[in-house]
Order: structure tokens, then C-alpha cells, then sequence
């Protein structure tokens, strides 16, 4: 029996939909890249890159995904890239969802625990129902035969595998509801795969008022313009927490 959905229901009361509206409202007035006028980054960003500078390496394309309170499953989403030494806001901050339970401290997530991992991780292949899409960055098709096992006893648990598993339980790679039409594998627990610490946490698209069990998610259209911005030559890397857990983080899984 296949594993029920990684996506739980779960309203977003009126007044936080109206801030967040409005949020979103004014970061699209600010400027961008394109538009001559790089915006510059607000001050936890800066401050985390400065900082952890070791950790971020020679990448030049980071994806935040954060909030302040690590039980809310929204987040706010900030792509900056690094141009000629200077970093800069490449869209707009713009609104996602993540675990239903909001985000695990570092070096916490556990299977099944309805968290999203905190750390900063590296963005792998790119998939999608499409026999291609427009991106960079390695991809691979989901088609009816392609699961991810997330069975912590399996010897394929946290990987992709073609054909259906020998395990307790896996996730279709090509789902009904079109929330993996397009998507990004987030590496985390990857390098090495350690058992019941987390598995299939992937950037992919949402439906608005609806948490993960520990992906990230977004609009069709934005994970559409991440995909066509991301390069792999540049090293692309997520950096996912509260502000308060990423300001404190020194180390990652």
C-alpha cells in the first residue's frame, strides 16, 4: 500500500493570509534583478552569509527558506545570487510551505515526524512530469514506474528507484494532484543516507493554505522561475530554518 500523500490540509485563518498578501504585495514593488536595480538583501541574510561564509563556499546561488516560529508551516522564500563579489536579491520574497509541523532543530529531523530539516543542503536533480522542462540543472523525468523509498529499513530508503520497491513503503514519483509536475531534490540525509533521519525532501509545487510532511513548496510559477534560474555550475544550495536556529547553526547534517 502506497504511503498516503506527504501533503496535509490545514487552513490558514483570514488575517494571516491578508498579512501575507500584503507582504507579497510589497516585496513585488521592490526592485530586482533585471530591472537595473539589484535589490539589496535585508539584514538576517546578510548577516548569515557573512557568517557562515565557510559553510556557503564557493556557491553563488542560495535559496532561504525561513520563518520565526518553528511550529508555522509558512515560510518566506529569498533566491539571491552572487554577482561580481556582491549578493542580490534575484526575485522577489514571495510566500512557501513546509512540514506540517513546522521546522525540526538541526541535526533533529526523524522520519515520519512531520518536519522539515533545518541546515543548509546542496539542490540535486530536477524532475518533473515533462519529458524535459527548462532548467540547468540535471533532470530526470517521473513517470508511473519511479518511487522514492522511504522506508528506513529498506536498502534503497532516501533514494529514487525505478520500478516498484521491496519495502514497507515509498512515494510515486508521478503523483495525481500534479504537486511533483515539477520539482527539485533537496540532498539532505543524502551523503551518507543515515536511517530514520529523513527522506524524500524536495522543493516542489504547493497548493496555497496546505502544509508538507517536509518538503518545501510554492506556486507552479515560482518553482517554474527558480527551475529556469538555477545552474549547477554556480553550486546551488537551500538554506532552511528559523532565523533564531540558523543565526546559532555552526554545523549541519
Amino acid at each position: 500500500m502506497l504511503k498516503p500523500s506527504r501533503i496535509k490540509v490545514k487552513a490558514i485563518p483570514f488575517l494571516i493570509i491578508l498579512a501575507t498578501l500584503t507582504n507579497l504585495f510589497s516585496c513585488a514593488a521592490s526592485s530586482v534583478k533585471g530591472s537595473g536595480r539589484p535589490a539589496s538583501l535585508n539584514p538576517f541574510l546578510k548577516e548569515f552569509i557573512t557568517d557562515h561564509a565557510t559553510q556557503i563556499g564557493e556557491s553563488e546561488q542560495l535559496i532561504f527558506a525561513t520563518n520565526r516560529d518553528s511550529s508555522s508551516f509558512l515560510v518566506t522564500i529569498h533566491a539571491v545570487e552572487k554577482e561580481n563579489g556582491v549578493w542580490h536579491l534575484v526575485f522577489p520574497a514571495f510566500t512557501g510551505s513546509i512540514g506540517e509541523k513546522g521546522f525540526a532543530a538541526v541535526d533533529e529531523k526523524r522520519e515520519g515526524d512531520g518536519k522539515s530539516p533545518s541546515g543548509i543542503f546542496p539542490l540535486g536533480i530536477a524532475f518533473g512530469y515533462d519529458p524535459s522542462i527548462e532548467t540547468k540543472m540535471p533532470y530526470r523525468q517521473a513517470t508511473d514506474d519511479d518511487f522514492w523509498v522511504d522506508d528506513a529499513n529498506s536498502e534503497d530508503y532516501n533514494r529514487w528507484v525505478k520500478g516498484e520497491p521491496k519495502a514497507a513503503s515509498w512515494e510515486k514519483m508521478k503523483r495525481d494532484d500534479d504537486q511533483y509536475k515539477y520539482g527539485v531534490v533537496i540532498e539532505y540525509n543524502m551523503h551518507p543516507i543515515v536511517k530514520e533521519r529523513g527522506s524524500a525532501i524536495f522543493l516542489h509545487v504547493w497548493k496555497p493554505g496546505e502544509s508538507t510532511l517536509g518538503c518545501v513548496s510554492m506556486s507552479e510559477e515560482m518553482i517554474l522561475n527558480i527551475l529556469g534560474w538555477l545552474d549547477p555550475a554556480k553550486k546551488p544550495l537551500i538554506i532552511m530554518g528559523t532565523e533564531s536556529e540558523l543565526r546559532a547553526m555552526r554545523s549541519q547534517p
